[in-house]
């Protein structure tokens, strides 16, 4: 055979086009029905696969079927980094104590239910904790759509719901690696430990690194360049949206290379590299927010301006559009050029690869089925159980859970209580500027003309800070009595941002069925522990392993449909339940947890 120095290029033929093009139309129509339909259009995608692939019609060819293999899984990369970038730190702080509570509860209970597979289908405690590792991740994109279809996303019920469910997911991709590392050492007689816990503490390292990163390197970096006193000149591309493309794409996969040969996920890291980027995006709205610092940004034009003023037209429109510019986001890089492929073609790709591993023509059987159901329903138990957290509110916590709370605040305080510390201190050093500045003004504040480009408030609050200085009379306790009604006003909402007693079981309802969805972890997971042969072993015949990866397909399958199905009828009850409240004056049936946060 002749070497080969390119590959020749051959025009498909008219039934190769025809199969493949009618491959992808039917992932995206299925996709657009089913999400309106019951908010899981990646089910379809899953029937797609499987019918387009070998345990259906075998249409593909199988080097084609391995093509959207890896495809697929550069979907899922940018499936969970888009976890990662809509994670809102501000948000989870608020409700982390009560999200985690949720997220342990829905990963504990399925891991310990799933040992019932002993029993059920005479599994080994390795096979039962996979299946369970394969049952504990919530799908964060059900999650996500059934969020924003109902309108819930930025309620405060939303924001914990979407907070436990990522959450869920990020411990489901460190059990991907847990799940891998356990298959390619199940052939050898002896269990190691290490196996398990290499991938925990190698993950829990590769946080706690990032996290030590962004705050001692970035967040200082990014302080002393935005208040001039690291002067660095960027060009007009690093503002770009292609320049912060390649830079997040370059972040994304540098990340993931790094876990991958460090021995954790992949996937875990590239969650940890959207929710890094937009830890960025919150840092710089809340340094460009500062209002020390844009008053002391207004000084610094003004005097630009009277040292210039043959040119003051040029210098206000130069800075007005230095104060305008800003730099793409993470979410909008992504929303602009990353979604729509991702939407349309890599996303779709990864479900329907996914449904080329499940044996479809073997899911019918009679025993696989009852044990299936048998197993949907222990899952959906297992989920069901975190609304307790919710309905726990109807009573007084106990203290545990106040300390448990308190204790989970500590790595969000970590990371800003630098940044709220050097806000307050560049916020000193500029009014200790202004005060400098305005010195010499002050001399010759009887002038009329100066009193005018002051304005009379200015003018106003300076003739007021002697006498407050001075005299220590009650006549200046008006403006004190109005601040200290303010401030107990906002203590009072502060400290009904998480109500102890909901108007109704709606919320802990909605949040319960929410959790119910499995979706792409928990099918890359079952699928791992099947090619890894963690599911057979040499006591089993190969119809008993092939059983229990199909119970287990079940019963993520089931709880995908279900899930979303009662979430929107009961959310349906609840809008009309709303409605009427609009004419009638009644409660809100979400009470608190309706509010918009």
């Amino acid at each position: 055979m002749a070497s080969q120095d390119s590959l020749a290029y051959h025009e498909p033929g008219i039934t190769t086009v025809l199969i493949q093009a009618g491959f992808l139309l039917a992932l995206n129509m299925v996709n657009t029905v089913l999400d309106k339909i019951i908010y899981c259009g990646l089910i379809g995608q899953l029937f797609i696969g499987m019918a387009w692939g070998i345990p259906g019609g075998n249409l593909l060819e199988l080097n084609v079927q391995k093509s959207i293999q890896q495809l697929g899984y550069l979907g899922l990369l940018l499936l969970v980094y888009e976890g990662g970038l809509s994670t809102s730190f501000s948000q989870l702080k608020s409700n982390f104590g009560f999200s985690a509570l949720v997220a342990i509860t829905g990963v504990a209970v399925p891991m310990g239910l799933s040992f019932v597979l002993m029993h059920l289908l005479a599994a080994t405690p390795l096979q039962a904790f996979a299946a369970g590792a394969a049952l504990c991740s919530t799908s964060i994109g059900t999650t996500f759509t059934i969020l924003s279809t109902t309108g819930l996303s930025k309620t405060r019920l939303g924001v914990v719901l979407g907070s436990a469910a990522m959450m869920d997911d990020v411990m489901g991709l460190v059990m991907v690696q847990i799940i891998s590392n356990l298959g390619s050492a199940s052939s050898s007689a002896s269990f190691d430990p290490v196996i398990v816990i290499r991938p925990i503490l190698v993950a829990f390292g590769f946080a706690v690194g990032l996290i030590l990163i962004c705050r001692f390197l970035v967040a200082k970096a990014v302080r002393l360049i935005h208040t001039k006193k690291l002067y660095v000149h960027f060009p007009e591309t690093m503002m770009s949206m292609n320049f912060g493309f390649v830079a997040h794409i370059c972040l994304l996969v540098g990340m993931v290379a790094g876990a991958t040969y460090a021995g954790t996920s992949g996937l875990f890291a590239a969650y940890l590299a959207g929710a890094s980027i937009s830890w960025l995006d919150e840092l710089l709205v809340t340094i460009s927010t500062d209002p020390s610092t844009e008053g002391i940004e207004l000084q610094d034009n003004r005097v630009q301006s009277t040292e210039s003023d043959s040119q003051p037209r040029t210098t206000s429109q130069q800075t007005e559009a230095v104060v305008t510019k800003k730099h793409p986001t993470g979410e909008e890089v992504f929303e602009r050029l990353c979604k729509e492929p991702l939407k349309r073609v890599l996303s779709p790709l990864f479900f329907a690869s996914i449904g080329f591993s499940i044996p479809i023509t073997k899911m019918f059987q009679g025993e696989v089925i009852w044990r299936g159901v048998v197993y949907t329903i222990l899952m959906m138990f297992s989920k069901l159980t975190t609304s307790v957290w919710l309905i726990q509110l109807h009573f007084s916590p106990p203290p545990i859970l106040q300390t448990i709370a308190r204790i989970s605040r500590i790595p969000f305080s970590f990371c800003t209580s630098r940044l709220s510390k050097a806000t307050s201190a560049s916020s000193k050093e500029r009014k200790n500027h202004k005060s400098k500045n305005k010195a010499p003004n002050a001399n010759i504040s009887t002038d009329k003309s100066v009193t005018q480009e002051r304005g009379p408030e200015k003018q106003a609050q300076q003739d007021q800070e002697p006498t407050l200085t001075t005299v220590t009379t009650p006549a200046p306790t008006t403006e004190p009595s109005q601040n200290e009604q303010s401030r107990t006003s906002v203590s009072q909402t502060s400290r009904s941002h998480l109500p102890h007693k909901p108007r109704s079981l709606y919320p802990a309802s909605i949040l319960g069925l929410a959790m119910v969805a499995r979706g792409e972890i928990g099918y890359l997971i079952a699928s791992l522990a099947e090619t890894d042969g963690i599911f057979s072993s040499s006591e089993q015949q190969n119809s008993d392993s092939s059983e229990l990866y199909l119970v287990v397909v079940w019963a993520i399958t089931l709880c995908t449909i279900i899930g979303p199905i009662c979430v929107g009828t009961l959310v349906k009850r609840v809008k009309t339940l709303q409605a009427r409240r609009v004419n009638s004056g009644s409660e809100d049936p979400l009470g608190s947890w309706g509010v918009t946060s």
